[in-house]
């Protein structure tokens, strides 16, 4: 394995052993990139990751029993998570192009979504920006999937009105998929002050990262 200290330790999940070791070939194979475990199911997946505490997972979504949509949801259950000393990010695996099961795992936390035909420089991008906190899809495709499945907006939560007008400018601005230096330009503000926005609006709705805020925007109508 390469890597060294500092690497991005990820964890593989798929049922097909197979597969598993020739992503695991392909990710060994890249710098500052690390493959700690693998996993056949969802099961053994849920016990990796509190044992071996990798960054980023690759979730398959179909598997036997316990499935990856499934994994994902407990792989983020609030008192796991309240465990952590660092983050964990999940980024799902699927044949099929905007997958409605996707969508789903997405909702309970994922980062996004790859198709298994992924090029190998793709899939080691991937796993960066994901472990940088940012999603593996475009804005425009992450909204075109949460659309898919779109249920009647909800009520925004009291949290949201504790945001200040900038918060509330930067919110709708990441949630449209803008970069930071897109919206200091738009905000008038740096890139630094844009970022101490966008931390103050994650740790104020109780986010995990930039791809929360889009979904927490379209569940709740908050995108004209």
């Amino acid at each position: 394995m390469t890597g060294g200290p500092g690497a991005i330790r990820v964890l593989l999940v798929d049922d097909q052993d197979l597969f598993r070791a020739g992503v695991q070939v392909i990710l060994d194979a890249q710098d500052g990139i690390e493959v700690v475990g693998s996993a056949g199911d969802g099961l053994e997946a849920l016990r990796l990751v509190e044992e071996l505490r990798p960054d980023v997972v690759l979730m398959d979504l179909r598997m036997p029993e316990v499935d990856g949509v499934e994994a994902t949801r407990q792989v983020f259950l609030p008192e796991r998570v309240a465990r952590r000393e660092r983050p964990v990010r999940v980024v799902v695996l699927t044949t099929f192009d905007l997958d409605d099961r996707a969508a789903t795992a997405i909702r309970h936390g994922a980062s996004g979504f790859l198709l298994k035909d992924t090029t190998p420089a793709q899939l080691a991008d991937a796993i960066r920006t994901v472990h940088a906190g940012n999603a593996v899809l475009s804005p425009a495709n992450l909204a075109q999937l949460l659309e898919r499945n779109l249920v009647a907006p909800t009520p925004a939560p009291p949290e949201f009105a504790t945001l200040t007008a900038k918060e509330r400018e930067v919110f709708e601005a990441v949630a449209r998929g803008l970069s930071n230096a897109e919206i200091g330009a738009r905000v008038f503000a740096s890139e630094s002050t844009v970022k101490t926005h966008v931390g103050a609006v994650l740790r104020k709705l109780g986010l995990r990262d930039r791809v929360q805020i889009v979904v927490f925007a379209h569940e709740n109508g908050l995108l004209s």
